[in-house]
């Protein structure tokens, strides 16, 4: 009898093995939610939309995008953090929610060098300076020449927010030209883009997905300078910021998926498998090149590398200007 109820032990086991070997195949087995830390309709939520549609087929399950807004992206990155790592919820960070931010709020609701799993980033883009169309500045070089002109009365320039990869990109620009402007931060494109349509900023800073059919419909709004190393194939008439004489002004905003830390280094791989599949799809390229985007190439241990560095560029700049959310 003791022989038997030890077969009938070992086939449990053995059978309760397989299934849990079966079960871990099948991930995923239900949908995925992409926290995305910032409100729908910016460059943040394109970002995550592109690639949760891409990457559905891959996996085989859908990806449900769930904006999660509020505290410069801390609040729905928190959320990420907080999440079971078990793959099925995922988050957007940005160069602002994983490399800026920690410089700036005191209250960090997680560390994004320790809480995350680094997953694959998937596109980069410059930001964009932008005026009313009637403005009276034609080039970057008059923003420069204004600006300094008009020192009791600096021009205003709005962005989606405090900390903000768009507000450092003006404060980058400030130090650079040797200007001062008065930043007005936004809740998004949402808020800004209407302040510089109706007059109440002289400039708008912003990723260029979230601006670009503004600016290539033009009767309302116009380009100035992007501020990466290269003109945007979007906007090819459109200078650099190093065309206007600021040697070696380079900067973009990015977008990468992350996982909480914790997540098993097999559903890791199969994430990071779709992402990689679903970015080199003529679909998904055609997409991000329609809004100014390129694609990512960095994952894991590599886009990891990627964000110390950017940590030592913001973190330094953040002291140089006594940038505070206050």
């Amino acid at each position: 009898m003791k022989s038997v109820s030890l077969i009938k032990a070992l086939a449990l086991t053995i059978l309760g093995g397989a299934a849990l070997g079966a079960h871990a195949e099948t991930y995923p087995a239900r949908p995925i939610t992409l926290i995305v830390p910032y409100p729908a309709g910016g460059t943040t939520d394109i970002a995550a939309r592109t690639i949760a549609q891409a990457m559905g087929p891959f996996l085989k399950q859908s990806i449900v995008v769930d904006n999660r807004a509020g505290a410069g992206g801390n609040i729905g990155m928190g959320v990420v953090k907080r999440a079971h790592p078990d793959g099925y919820t995922i988050g957007m960070g940005t160069i602002g929610t994983q490399t800026i931010n920690q410089y700036l709020y005191s209250d960090m609701p997680f560390d994004p060098a320790k809480d995350f799993a680094p997953l694959a980033m998937v596109f980069t883009t410059p930001n964009v300076i932008a005026v009313s169309a009637t403005s009276d500045m034609k080039t970057v070089q008059d923003l420069f020449a204004k600006a300094k002109a008009n020192k009791n009365k600096p021009l205003t320039y709005g962005s989606p927010g405090i900390g903000s990869s768009v507000h450092l990109t003006g404060a980058y620009l400030e130090q650079a030209a040797g200007i001062q402007m008065l930043h007005v931060p936004f809740k998004g494109v949402s808020g800004s883009m209407p302040a510089l349509i109706g007059g109440q900023i002289d400039i708008l800073l912003d990723n260029l997905p979230s601006t670009l059919s503004q600016l290539k419909d033009g009767t309302r709004v116009r380009a100035l300078a992007v501020t990466s190393a290269r003109r945007s194939p979007s906007l090819p008439d459109v200078p650099t910021v190093a065309e206007a004489g600021l040697k070696d002004f380079d900067v973009t905003a990015w977008f990468a998926l992350y996982a909480p830390a914790g997540t098993p280094p097999e559903v890791q791989a199969t994430l990071i498998d779709a992402a990689k599949k679903a970015l080199a799809t003529p679909e998904v390229k055609a997409q991000l090149a329609s809004v100014g985007a390129s694609g990512g190439t960095l994952t894991g241990a590599d886009l990891s590398a990627f964000e110390v560095q950017e940590r030592q560029r913001w973190s330094k700049l953040i002291k140089e200007r006594n940038i505070t959310t206050n």
